[in-house]
């Protein structure tokens, strides 16, 4: 069964200093970076920068913590970044926007039986906010980090 669910914002800064943020693993896409607290233990097994980044974290909501591996494509460089792994999918896309750029987060699960259907019912609410807040992090952030580039 799979679900969809999204997170969208606009952010006044550039697309393009948006996108580098979210597509560099090392030094922004992070923990340290604009991550919020429920992202933990990132690695990076390979790459670190755009396609062919092969990464793992740890999510933890509602309680729980889930270790996740997902490899990043770009099928548009610079608009559209993938992160794909076992039953996850998150889409992360930046488009300019008057006054800025919008940015949105869209994640489908695909899980079969009880569990898809416990996974639609409770997922959204439980990552949504932390959607909700990586966005307004990323704002706050990118606002940070085109005045040092200033």
């Amino acid at each position: 069964m799979k679900t969809t669910f999204s997170a969208e914002r606009l952010i006044a800064a550039p697309a393009d200093l948006l996108y580098h943020l979210i597509a560099n693993y090392r030094d922004h896409h992070r923990p340290s970076g604009f991550l919020p607290a429920a992202f933990s233990g990132l690695t990076i097994h390979s790459g670190g920068v755009g396609a062919g980044t092969d990464v793992s974290w740890v999510l933890e909501a509602g309680g729980r913590r889930r270790t996740i591996r997902a490899l990043v494509t770009e099928p548009e460089p610079g608009r559209t970044l993938v992160e794909t792994s076992p039953g996850i999918e998150t889409t992360f896309n930046v488009e300019p926007a008057p006054n800025g750029s919008l940015v949105r987060f869209t994640t489908v699960l695909d899980e079969p039986g009880i569990g898809g259907l416990l996974t639609r019912l409770f997922a959204p609410r439980l990552i949504r906010p932390i959607y909700d807040d990586e966005l307004a992090r990323l704002d706050a952030y990118a606002r940070r980090h085109a005045s040092r580039a200033a």
